[in-house]
């Protein structure tokens, strides 16, 4: 066995030119308010892992360029497209006249487990505070709310953790 080159991962995938002209999944991220600029560029690589089309910095979430979101984006942030708005509720009722569905990854009294989910394009997936979570404004425009299960004493996941395997599971169960 022998590890690839960064490189040779690129080539594998058509190249450059093919990943810059390449259309991106229905998938939009929105961030409300992300403290953390290192969990902020953590979410730029995963946008990018599944080729969302763009992430929504909102409230108090850094934008780029900021060093410690580019580090931990390694890149990404010039590859996915974003927009900053004041409040993610903009951003979320932007998407909704749009057609875009809103999932939230939220523990509520009304949240699924996220295999359990039906994902459908365009969707939306909405991450919140690290500590207090999404704004109560945007949960009530919420399609859909969904949790990962919490088996030990932790509650929660770290955000960006959280936000990769959401997104994963989006990419992996929307319709072609």
């Amino acid at each position: 066995m022998k590890k690839r080159t960064a490189k040779q991962n690129i080539k594998l995938k058509g190249g450059i030119r093919r990943l810059k002209s390449a259309p991106r999944n229905e998938i939009y991220l929105v961030l409300d308010n992300i403290r953390s600029m290192y969990n902020v560029g953590a979410m730029f690589r995963t946008a990018d892992g599944v080729r969302a089309k763009k992430i929504y910095l909102c409230g108090i979430t850094a934008q780029p360029p900021r060093e410690k979101i580019f580090k931990t984006s390694l890149g990404a942030v010039e590859w996915v497209d974003w927009e900053y708005r004041k409040k993610a509720i903009q951003a979320v009722r932007e998407l909704k006249e749009k057609g875009v569905r809103i999932v939230c990854l939220e523990q509520t009294d009304n949240s699924i487990h996220f295999k359990k989910a039906k994902y459908e394009a365009p969707v939306a997936v909405v991450v919140g505070h690290e500590l207090r979570g999404i704004t109560n404004d945007v949960l009530k425009l919420a399609d859909l709310t969904v949790e990962l299960p919490m088996h030990g004493r932790a509650n929660s996941l770290n955000v960006a953790t959280a936000t990769g395997i959401i997104l994963y599971e989006v990419l992996e169960k929307i319709p072609k």
